[in-house]
């Protein structure tokens, strides 16, 4: 059965306000009049009026004789008073327990971030509930204890790089939480090989290319999510597993074709080789990485191999040296390969990164 939600007055009102609006509303009645007719002292009375007194059921009576107004009515007036001001005091405790642990989230959470990206409101309570859900923590104590535990769980820290271990937190936990949100195909191992060769047709194309990954990537039971980076974030990509399905998160630090195609293949590479027998490891992958690890080293090398095969690697080191705009253009043709990913190859590999160049690298 339905029920009706109560509301809880800002203030709880006294029956000694209606009283008083009975005094305004009569001619030649005032207080000591009426005081005098209740056979009450004035004093008595206007602590009545002020809600100082209750209107008991003696009163009552006598304010039923006096005004015409129903003793029960009285009764039910003063009632409801007391009921209403116990919520109101039940509601300010809440209140400013919600202050505190508001406080306290501070702490922990880039409030301005979530705040600029419309997750919170101006409802206290309300975003201690989005906050709790973003992090997926019961309680505000889970939270502290959540951040302390992991805050170096998902990547390995360099001493080079500027982090922020609240923001680093902060994007991990909205990852997850997006992902959940986000309804996908059924996902099959077996079919990876050919996700990566429809992803590397995208990729040469490079036409809306964030769009049709993401497509791509969901048609093969894939997530995908694009969040937005906070300050001394430096994260390139992140993977981990969603329910029933894998999840890649991205930041676009950089809006580049070749970074952009490596860092979703070197996911994929973490999906296929690590999350294939182990499906709580997570792997956050920074733009500078130091003391490499074997999972990372695994990936990397899976993410060239996806985009550029040994064999045509291997045709390229024997036939092709030395390279330029041209034959890099050229090669990328013939095997369907974006050019700017050949080049980025070709500088990693031979240290070409002097080299000048009329590549397109940006991502469209």
């Amino acid at each position: 059965m339905a029920t009706n939600k109560l509301l809880t007055p800002a203030q709880a009102t006294h029956p000694g306000v209606l009283i008083k609006d009975e005094l305004d509303a009569t001619p030649n009645l005032n207080q000591r009049i009426l005081a005098k007719e209740l056979d009450v002292q004035p004093s008595f009375l206007n602590e009545i009026i002020k809600g100082k007194r209750p209107v008991t059921a003696d009163i009552a009576i006598l304010l039923e004789k006096v005004l015409g107004i129903s003793a029960d009515y009285w009764m039910k007036f003063q009632s409801q008073y007391e009921i209403d001001k116990a919520r109101v005091k039940q509601k300010n405790i809440k209140k400013v327990r919600n202050i505190e642990l508001w406080s306290i989230i501070k702490e922990y959470v880039p409030v301005r971030y979530f705040n600029k990206h419309k997750y919170l409101n101006d409802d206290i309570e309300n975003n201690i509930k989005t906050i709790k859900n973003i992090y997926c923590v019961d309680t505000i104590d889970g939270l502290v204890s959540s951040f302390s535990k992991d805050k170096f769980a998902y990547y390995r820290k360099s001493d080079k790089l500027k982090i922020d271990e609240k923001n680093m937190f902060a994007w991990s936990s909205l990852a997850q939480y997006e992902a959940k949100n986000q309804k996908t195909n059924t996902f099959n191992f077996d079919n990876l090989n050919q996700l990566c060769l429809n992803l590397n047709n995208v990729f040469y194309e490079n036409y809306k290319t964030p769009e049709r990954v993401k497509a791509v990537l969901n048609q093969f039971g894939i997530k995908m999510l694009l969040i937005d980076k906070l300050e001394k974030t430096p994260i390139d990509g992140f993977s981990f597993w969603s329910d029933k399905n894998p999840a890649i998160a991205l930041t676009l630090r950089y809006n580049r074709i070749d970074n952009f195609a490596f860092t979703i293949m070197h996911e994929i590479g973490h999906i296929d080789l690590h999350l294939r027998n182990d499906k709580d490891r997570k792997f956050m992958d920074l733009t500078k990485k130091q003391n490499i690890d074997k999972c990372e080293t695994e990936a990397d090398n899976y993410a060239q191999q996806k985009l550029i095969s040994k064999v045509i690697w291997q045709d390229i080191l024997d036939n092709h040296l030395p390279l330029n705009d041209d034959k890099i253009k050229a090669l990328g043709d013939k095997h369907r390969i974006n050019p700017a990913i050949l080049l980025g190859r070709v500088c990693y590999e031979m240290g070409y990164y002097a080299m000048k160049t009329t590549i397109d690298k940006k991502m469209k």
